[in-house]
């Protein structure tokens, strides 16, 4: 991590990111306003601003944008709850580490797309089927990601510990989890930007409503703005997550970001 920004310091990396988001509109309106790229192959920012407006009139995009966010709470909250504890338990236990690694890294690297069908054929079409398939694309993944975490406690902290009498949960509870928790925090916030590919995946395949429906929807009438807009708004939302999980991150974990 980087360590904890001056108050200049900070100003002038927003003044740069600004600057950089200026600098991509600016080309993205030469290039469309200037007939360079087809009006078909992307859409001006001000056909985009005009779809926004449009959807955002007829209701359609906040019930679409609802239901996205509905699935991947549901689909990430689950398979975060199963994996924290597992994960832990596989980073503190060799026994369990080799009962049940085989079949994690076996799922873990299956592509998540070629498993849709079979979610499909299993559970259909409806809510469960989106929210099993972010729930396979998360929790692989975190589980061997927060196994790891914990495997790398440093020895001499343990050892610490236990030179002060801590056994069993005290030991998890004093030394392992203070240390494990802002890292397990933080593959948090990287999984959760994997889930959100996971359900856009999942709505472009047998869907009728959420924002990967609209993309794919929108894709078929030709209706590039709309499918833009769609883009700019999962953008929007992850970036709008990402920042609040860091933010708090950086309040609560503050003793690690110091001395990072």
């Amino acid at each position: 991590m980087f360590r904890r920004d001056t108050g200049g310091q900070a100003a002038r990396e927003r003044f740069s990111a600004v600057v950089t988001v200026l600098i991509v509109l600016a080309i993205w309106s030469a290039l469309t306003y200037s007939g360079s790229v087809p009006r078909y192959f992307l859409s001006s920012p001000s056909n985009v601003a005009k779809a926004a407006v449009a959807l955002t009139r007829d209701h359609s995009l906040a019930h679409d944008v609802a239901a996205s966010i509905l699935r991947i709470t549901i689909g990430f909250l689950m398979s975060a709850m199963i994996a924290l504890p597992v994960g832990m338990l596989m980073g503190r236990s060799r026994a369990v580490w080799v009962a049940l690694m085989p079949s994690i890294s076996f799922v873990r690297y299956l592509p998540v797309p070629a498993l849709v069908p079979f979610c499909i054929l299993w559970f259909g079409i409806g809510e469960f089927e989106k929210v099993v398939i972010v729930f396979i694309g998360v929790f692989f993944q975190l589980v061997i990601m927060v196994a790891d975490i914990v495997q790398h406690v440093p020895g001499d902290l343990v050892e610490a510990g236990r030179s002060l009498g801590l056994r069993g949960g005290a030991l998890v509870r004093r030394v392992i989890n203070p240390y494990s928790v802002p890292e397990v925090v933080e593959a948090l916030r990287v999984t959760l930007g994997w889930a959100w590919g996971w359900v856009i995946l999942a709505e472009v395949v047998g869907a009728s409503s959420g924002l990967g429906f609209m993309i794919i929807k929108s894709q078929r009438y030709l209706l590039n703005s709309h499918m833009v807009v769609g883009l700019l708004i999962v953008g929007a939302i992850g970036f709008i997550t990402d920042y609040a999980i860091r933010y708090f991150e950086g309040r609560i974990f503050r003793w690690k970001m110091l001395g990072t």
